[in-house]
């Protein structure tokens, strides 16, 4: 991580005590909007364990080990269910292939919208919420800039860095005021929290 960054985040005392201590490993999940999309609904609410047994049986279901959305549309619900998806998480597949294939969307990287039009296009689809979009924000486009307030691992972080105990609407306020000095830069600083917060 630049030396910049790190010097920015810690002119905040507190956030800097725990970039002084907390080793951030950056996960390399590779640049694919959709192919990460779909990853992401077929992780929610699983176990890394149990998510990363399923994800490989789903991806075994395609010839090139990649669920292009004419193969992955082409396939009954009931195969999807095979390979332990619930039938919530297979439609919601299907309609983030359908999306993309609809708005012409694989390969495309999104570089033109900044972060909230990137949101406000993906949450579109059903079964996509504004959490799975800032992930995608965040590790996928790598936008330095992301804060995404309801994460319960961030909200729970500050709250115990900052001590305070403000909960719903007053939470998020309270998080978007003790964030705005880390702009533009947010994105690392949810970082280090979410490591911090685990070591904890």
């Amino acid at each position: 991580m630049k030396q910049e960054i790190i010097q920015h985040l810690s002119l905040d005392p507190k956030l800097g005590s725990i970039i002084a201590t907390t080793k951030v490993d950056w996960p390399d999940v590779g640049d694919d909007i959709y192919y990460n999309l779909i990853r992401a609904i077929v992780f929610q609410q699983l176990s890394g364990k149990a998510a990363s047994t399923i994800h490989g049986r789903f991806i075994g279901l395609f010839p090139e080990a990649y669920p292009y959305p004419e193969p992955l549309l082409a396939l009954d619900l009931p195969d999807l269910r095979a390979v332990g998806l619930s039938r919530q998480k297979a439609t919601y597949i299907q309609n983030v292939a359908e999306f993309f294939q609809q708005e012409n969307l694989i390969g495309k990287d999104l570089a033109d919208m900044d972060d909230e039009a990137v949101i406000q296009y993906l949450t579109q689809i059903k079964g996509v919420g504004r959490w799975t979009v800032e992930m995608l924000l965040m590790f996928t486009l790598n936008r330095p800039d992301v804060l995404p307030l309801d994460d319960l691992g961030i909200q729970q972080a500050i709250q115990l860095l900052y001590g305070f105990e403000e909960k719903g609407r007053g939470l998020k306020q309270r998080m978007m005021e003790i964030a705005e000095p880390w702009r533009p830069y947010r994105t690392y600083a949810s970082m280090f929290l979410w490591r911090w917060k685990d070591g904890n």
